[in-house]
């Protein structure tokens, strides 16, 4: 991608690294505006279609909260059956109604790559919020956002790095789409753990081996996380399953709490997870024995997906280099923790 301006954000193959680089750089400066140390109105009279098809919560309410820190005003559309989508109108018809309202559109939807469809049919940009099974970019590169932060703490670069990924690999889209990104990279180590019938795609697969990575392939978790440096975990992927009882033969399969951490990873691996986690007794695949570890990114990954988000709609609607012209000062009083 050599710009962003205008442009729709519908998959992770559309970059490069000079592109990440460039999103990181701008979503580190969205940092005290996250915080709020300081506002900016860069996007005032701007507004976002929010338009999420499927249940999210983290998300959706992200995609919100970062337009509005950016000063812009957000209107959403929630569950299909709430939309024309279930009179039947095409996505292609809803797109160019909907693209006349609003300045940029986030979009979720079930189906595997509905949003590409969406935007062919959208006069603004259009950012991919999760289309099925298929991708999850913005999810991908506050991963990998989180992936260098960590590591750099550690003096660590994300070439050379071995990452432990485990759970619903098929269904997925969070792995998809991070395993793509971390292709452009040297010398990264993948081991993927999973049930055999939710091992990762094979064309997912193909990438991997064809940027010329390490990678191996078990449904053994124990023996398998000792030089991990990140252990990327994800839930059974349930909805995307043809039956509640076809879910239920995994959910629980693979868990990690302090006792198997400590036996079977690094001091310093990194635990990460996209949420939400199934933290049902008979799933519960990340204990929250786990809560106060160190080395649990999973919180600090939902703050990077805000400055991740914000920093896209920066880029997309051109005004990235207009943020600090446009800030004013906090007027009222909000202590928040670091990002």
């Amino acid at each position: 991608m050599t710009q962003f301006q205008g442009s729709h954000i519908l998959s992770v193959n559309q970059l490069n690294i000079d592109a990440i680089q460039e999103i990181f750089a701008v979503a580190t400066r969205m940092t005290p505006y996250a915080l709020r140390q300081k506002r900016t109105k860069v996007l005032d009279g701007a507004i976002l279609g929010n338009l999420f098809f499927e249940p999210s919560t983290r998300t959706r309410i992200s995609f919100g909260c970062a337009f509005n820190l950016l000063g812009g005003k957000v209107n959403e559309t929630v569950g299909m059956e709430t939309s024309s989508l279930s009179k039947g109108e095409s996505l292609y018809d809803t797109a160019r109604v909907l693209s006349s309202y609003s300045d940029v559109i986030a979009m979720r939807h079930p189906q595997a790559f509905s949003v590409r469809e969406f935007a062919e049919g959208s006069r603004v940009p259009v950012i991919n919020g999760g289309d099925g099974s298929n991708e999850h970019p913005t999810q991908a590169l506050l991963d990998l956002f989180t992936i260098q932060k960590e590591l750099a703490s550690r003096g660590q670069d994300i070439s050379g790095m071995h990452i432990a990924m485990v759970g619903d690999l098929k269904y997925g889209r969070t792995v998809h789409s991070l395993s793509r990104l971390l292709c452009m990279y040297k010398d990264v180590t993948f081991t993927l753990i999973s049930p055999k019938e939710l091992a990762m795609p094979d064309y997912v697969i193909d990438d991997i081996e064809n940027a010329g990575h390490k990678i191996t392939i078990t449904d053994q978790l124990e023996g398998n996380l000792v030089q991990a440096d990140i252990l990327y975990l994800t839930r059974i992927q349930e909805e995307r399953f043809p039956s509640q009882e076809e879910a239920n033969k995994y959910r629980g399969k693979f868990r990690l709490n302090h006792n198997i951490y400590t036996k079977n990873c690094k001091s310093n691996t990194v635990i990460m997870h996209p949420l939400p986690r199934d933290s049902r007794e008979q799933a519960n695949e990340l204990d929250n024995d786990l809560n106060s570890h160190p080395n649990l990114a999973i919180f600090r990954q939902a703050d990077n997906g805000l400055l991740i988000r914000m920093a896209l709609f920066a880029l997309t609607l051109g005004v990235d280099s207009q943020l600090e012209q446009h800030e004013c000062p906090v007027i009222w009083y909000s202590q928040k923790a670091s990002i």
